[in-house]
């Protein structure tokens, strides 16, 4: 399988400003942010990173770190834009910004796979904060917006209402991803697209253990059982370092290859300002027709 690289391009309220040295300066619409990279082996192209803040991480492994301000921050966070969507952004303990800038090229894809079907039904798995869920509810899609996270959920609700789209065709599902998926096959459900965006490990609202290496052929296979010959995608995008494109696309040819269309995998990257590079970001395959 050749691997393919899909490429996040700078829009007006986001950018990776410069990368380098194990960090990536970035901007989050009139803040600028410092964090850490490790992908960024390189040196930075400028010396230069004046920033707001900077996310210090913390000296297990595991995660841990908090945020240290050079300028007055707003705590509750402030609105960004990203085409038809208005979301909050924040400097969260978990390091990121309240959503994933680099899942636009991803949410621009959905967005064309499904132009030609007006009320396409899509689920998003691991939805957390909806800016994906609004993006395709934008463009005309029903959706099913799942995340084990009441708090996501809240703040993907709340986004809905800021970018007036509060009375969509969405429904906010509360529950473990894998629990629900398997619930939907039982029903008999049928989807024109799916996203899913795991993370490593993780637990659901009735203390559910998710470990991507053991749960994600299962849910991959009842998700298969979701689409048909008339759908259009499912998309799948891993952050965990230790699995290969190769690994998810071939997990992926297998449970699509009865269906037509074609499986593709690859690396998710961000484009920098600076220089033009590309500082990758995830692995992805992907079921298309």
């Amino acid at each position: 399988m050749e691997l393919k690289t899909l490429i996040g391009e700078p829009w007006s309220d986001y950018g990776l400003i410069d990368s380098g040295n194990g960090r990536k300066l970035e901007r989050y619409g009139r803040f600028r942010f410092i964090r850490p990279e490790p992908q960024a082996m390189w040196a930075p192209a400028t010396e230069d990173w004046r920033a707001d803040g900077e996310f210090i991480p913390g000296s297990d492994e595991d995660g841990g770190g908090r945020w240290y301000y050079d300028k007055p921050v707003p705590a509750e966070g402030w609105p960004l834009h990203w085409k038809e969507v208005t979301f909050q952004s924040s400097c969260t303990p978990f390091r990121h910004l309240g959503f994933f800038p680099d899942m636009a090229p991803v949410w621009d894809f959905m967005r064309a796979s499904t132009a030609d079907k007006p009320e396409a039904e899509v689920m998003n798995l691991f939805g957390y904060t909806g800016v994906g869920t609004l993006g395709m509810s934008a463009a005309g899609a029903r959706m099913v917006h799942v995340d084990a996270s009441k708090k996501s959920v809240a703040q993907a609700r709340a986004n809905a209402d800021l970018s007036g789209m509060g009375d969509r065709p969405i429904r906010w599902i509360v529950e473990d991803a894998a629990k629900f998926v398997a619930r939907e096959v039982r029903r008999g459900r049928r989807y024109d697209g799916i996203l899913l965006d795991p993370p490593k490990y993780g637990r659901g609202p009735d203390g559910e253990v998710w470990r991507l290496e053991e749960d994600l052929p299962g849910l991959i296979a009842n998700c298969r059982q979701l689409l048909d010959a008339d759908s259009r995608f499912l998309f799948l995008t891993v952050y965990a370092v230790r699995m290969s494109a190769l690994a998810i696309g071939e997990l992926l040819r297998q449970a699509f290859a009865d269906l037509p269309g074609e499986v593709e995998a690859g690396e998710l990257t961000v484009r920098e300002e600076a220089r033009g590079l590309l500082l990758p970001t995830a692995i992805w395959t992907r079921w298309k027709r």
